[in-house]
């Protein structure tokens, strides 16, 4: 009895009593608690920011591993989760420096591979025929984000892909709200120069099937909506709000 009582204390610890647990008694059922808990969204992080699942988990990996080797230096009034998204991101940058040093490219990663684990980590279960579209679309996204400098990357993933506030955010970076907004702005504005031309090249394709080449393309004459219209601002305002958040 007094085991199944720890065990629920254990799961009802927030964050950052499982945190002090770990920091002063060294104990590992907090850790794992923290790691059952955290290890998902950092995952992603992970792989988002470099575009590669495998090293994705390889730095989740490294993220954890750098949480108990620093346990000492965590400040018990500060947020776990904002000390921990600063661990992962700190890392993925490292990673990506190294990654330009030798003049590689995260888009040079096993091709195969990298696509189908982001498609993973994209969507909760498998696409119908009628969501291939837009699974397209959300792929041509991803590999435009990892043409980002890392410092418009970084905000887009927290904002986009793991709803972080703007102040979240902030803390997490150690800079202003309002360099983080400015991030954003700009950061939107380059994965759209990047996507135009890609969504204008996909609408082309499918403007050309022959109408007795498919139903879509009876049914969509001259237009398709599963590519969106980006010829005019407002239409390339929407495309930003699409586009982040496929």
């Amino acid at each position: 009895m007094g085991r199944v009582n720890f065990l629920s204390s254990l799961f009802s610890m927030t964050d950052e009593q499982a945190m002090w647990r770990v920091q002063t008694q060294d104990d590992h059922r907090a850790f794992v608690q923290l790691l059952e808990r955290w290890e998902e969204p950092i995952g992603r992080l992970c792989a988002r920011m470099t575009g590669d699942v495998h090293r994705g988990e390889d730095l989740k990996q490294e993220t954890f591993a750098r949480v108990f080797e620093k346990r000492k230096s965590f400040q018990p009034s500060a947020r776990f989760s904002t000390w921990l998204w600063r661990i992962a991101l700190n890392l993925c940058y490292d990673e990506l420096r190294r990654i330009n040093r030798r003049g590689e490219s995260p888009l040079d990663a096993d091709e195969n591979a990298t696509v189908s684990g982001l498609r993973e980590i994209a969507a909760e279960t498998p696409a119908p025929d009628a969501q291939m579209a837009e699974r397209e679309e959300g792929e041509m996204v991803r590999r435009a984000l990892l043409q980002l400098p890392e410092i418009y990357r970084g905000v887009l993933v927290l904002r986009h892909y793991e709803n972080l506030k703007l102040r979240e955010i902030a803390d997490i970076l150690e800079i202003p709200e309002g360099t983080v907004n400015s991030r954003l702005a700009e950061g939107l504005a380059q994965l759209t120069r990047i996507l135009e031309p890609q969504f204008d090249e996909r609408r082309g394709r499918l403007n050309s099937i022959p109408s007795n080449g498919s139903v879509d393309a009876r049914r969509r004459p001259g237009k398709s909506p599963d590519c969106p219209d980006v010829s005019s601002p407002s239409s390339r305002r929407g495309l930003q709000m699409k586009t982040v958040n496929l």
